[in-house]
């Protein structure tokens, strides 16, 4: 089971609902002064892979700790069309006020892990791991970075303190020297905390050859064709992992696993995942009276 990152889950929470209800739910106290009692049932219009379900629930329980919420799909599992996954009893004042922060956090994590699922479905059979990126959406990495997990995939580095990637840029800044791949990779083994990854990125096989000319765990081929992949591969020859990122599709991501990386990075998964169709249906609870002796 992927645990939620619950301290993460309630910075987001509490920072939404301060962004949505700065002076409160002016349009729902306005309409009803007093309680309405309601049932809602939060509903998959499509198949999915659920994420944000501890996120929803959070929310509910801030705006009012007194709602019955009756769980009917955990974060991971499969929902279909038409299915149930949260029903909420209670103040039916309380369900609106919470219902687009709570969707929110639904849709756009569901979103996350179903598309990373389709990833993973596409490379089924082949030994590769499919990972997020850092293109997350500022204060919702961990969020994102949960929802990738539980949709099966894998998560990279969380931020720039947890890996060394020497990337293109890296190696713009050391143009003066004269092999400059060489030189990232010399400097990052001899100062990378013990135990640290330390990956380099590479956009052609005479770079990969230049990379591999220092120990180094994993070399990155960023832009390539699956045949170029293939090549790099037989280039390397296990003396590090391979990665690949850069251009990764549904359509094309069988072709890059069947070229033989360890890994295949997708930024997509988390800053372009179309968000999941999802609704609140809610409905008035009529107080049932009991029924008088004739």
């Amino acid at each position: 089971m992927v645990r939620p990152p619950v301290a993460d889950i309630s910075r987001a929470v509490r920072l939404a609902l301060q962004e949505d209800l700065p002076h409160g739910d002016v349009t729902t106290a306005v309409l009803f002064p007093s309680a309405v009692p309601a049932r809602a049932r939060i509903v998959a219009q499509q198949s999915l892979v659920v994420a944000g379900l501890a996120a929803a629930i959070q929310v509910f329980r801030a705006i009012d700790p007194s709602l019955v919420l009756s769980i009917h799909r955990q974060d991971g599992e499969q929902a279909e069309n038409g299915d149930c996954l949260l029903q909420i009893e209670g103040d039916g004042r309380s369900i609106l006020t919470a219902e687009r922060v709570a969707l929110n956090f639904l849709q756009h994590l569901s979103g996350i892990a179903t598309l990373t699922s389709q990833f993973c479905d596409a490379v089924h059979g082949y030994p590769v791991s499919i990972l997020d990126t850092r293109k997350t959406t500022p204060g919702l990495r961990a969020l994102q970075k949960w929802a990738v997990l539980l949709g099966g995939g894998t998560n990279h580095r969380p931020s720039l303190s947890d890996g060394i990637l020497i990337k293109d840029n890296h190696l713009a800044l050391l143009r003066r020297t004269a092999t400059p791949i060489k030189t990232a990779c010399r400097k990052a083994n001899a100062k990378a905390p013990r135990g640290m990854t330390v990956i380099v990125e590479v956009e052609s096989l005479v770079e990969v050859k230049q990379a591999l000319t220092e120990p180094i765990d994993i070399i990155l081929l960023d832009n390539m064709t699956p045949a170029m992949v293939r090549r790099a591969v037989k280039l390397i020859k296990g003396h590090a992992l391979v990665e690949v990122s850069g251009g990764i599709t549904l359509s094309n991501v069988r072709a890059m696993a069947e070229a033989g990386p360890d890994r295949i990075s997708i930024g997509a998964l988390t800053h372009s995942a179309p968000a999941a169709t999802l609704s609140l249906e809610l409905e008035l609870r009529l107080r049932q009276r009991r029924a008088r002796r004739s």
